[in-house]
């Protein structure tokens, strides 16, 4: 592996970018922090001098003055189009976190933009890097449950998660949408991994949290490609909710399990293991997720190689979150890609 470092810029540093900053510590050796940059002057200072870097109060400024190769773009949502296309321009590599941005004519904007400035596009799923859908998709394609028949994602918890009493991520003219285009994405991503490419979708929407301008509740069956349908459900509630399976695929020989927490444990059931086998411990690694995805795309700047997922494929999950919204409003099976 190459000792050469990508200088990159954090551009927002409020809780996402803890958590990115820690990703890079653990597991992104090819990444050196040399700007953060957020509107709140204390945020940006505190972000500055816990990783050593230079901080700004504007992008433009810090296009201006700083000093750095890239950018890790990690603003409410409706901020991500003028950002990224910024950074273009100027010639910066983006890795931008998802969604691309809340439509999709914004989203085609900023690829011309990528495609205009020639550099390196990344848009940031974690759960394309975490360690129990990676171990599922290898599971799968070694026939450990035989045929694949159906699947579900469970994608749920409690209010108070340290957003604050009304996170931007409530406001529908930030979010752009509820739990399915925010965190519902990060479940969708697996299923598309591991069956292939969705075809339509039918759903129903609902608002248990009044607080809450978007969808805090979604059901939907998803059809794919293959044929396969999958059950997807997300869930915010304002009450104590019990275990439920975060993941369950269900084949014609066995069973592949991911037991409901964060880091919840991957199991394995089939005739041999009817009482169930660990295939991975309850410790899976999701926070470091965020360091393989960047370094994943620092290695894509410095070394040319491919992205593990390309912005292109990362419209799947938008795109699967818009015809939820359009099923919710018809009644009616809406597709995904037309």
């Amino acid at each position: 592996m190459t000792d050469q470092r990508l200088s990159l810029a954090l551009i927002g540093c409020g809780s996402i970018a803890q958590s990115h900053w820690q990703g890079i510590q653990s597991d992104a050796p090819n990444v050196h922090v040399t700007a953060a940059i957020d509107t709140d002057s204390e945020r940006a200072q505190a972000m500055a001098e816990q990783t050593g870097a230079q901080a700004f109060t504007s992008i433009h400024e810090a296009l201006e003055k700083g000093s750095f190769d890239a950018v890790d773009i990690m603003l409410p949502h409706d901020q991500h189009e003028e950002a990224a296309i910024a950074c273009f321009e100027a010639g910066k590599h983006v890795v931008l976190e998802k969604p691309m941005a809340m439509t999709l004519d914004a989203c085609q904007r900023i690829m011309d933009a990528a495609a205009s400035a020639g550099t390196v596009f990344m848009v940031a799923e974690q759960s394309h890097y975490w360690p129990d859908a990676v171990k599922i998709r290898q599971m799968i394609d070694e026939g450990a449950i035989g045929e694949i028949i159906t699947a579900r994602a469970f994608f749920g918890g409690s209010v108070g998660s340290g957003w604050g009493s009304k996170p931007w991520r409530y406001e529908l003219a930030k979010a752009g949408g509820g739990i399915t285009i925010d965190g519902g994405a990060h479940w969708i991503r697996p299923l598309r991994m591991w069956l292939g490419e969705i075809d339509e979708v039918v759903a129903v929407t609902g608002r248990p949290l009044a607080d809450m301008e978007g969808e805090s509740l979604a059901r939907a069956l998803l059809r794919f490609q293959s044929g396969i349908v999958a059950v997807f459900d997300a869930l915010r509630a304002g009450s104590f909710m019990g275990p439920s399976e975060e993941f369950r695929v269900t084949g014609t020989e066995g069973e592949l399990l991911v037991e409901k927490g964060h880091e919840g444990r991957v199991m394995l059931y089939t005739k041999e293991y009817s009482d169930g086998h660990v295939l991975l411990q309850k410790d899976v690694g999701r926070n470091a997720s965020f360091g393989y995805e960047l370094q994943d795309f620092a290695l894509a700047v410095i070394e040319g190689k491919a992205l593990e997922a390309g912005p292109e494929y990362s419209l799947g999950e938008l795109r699967t979150a818009l015809a939820i919204y359009r099923s919710a409003d018809t009644g009616q099976w809406e597709k995904v890609w037309d």
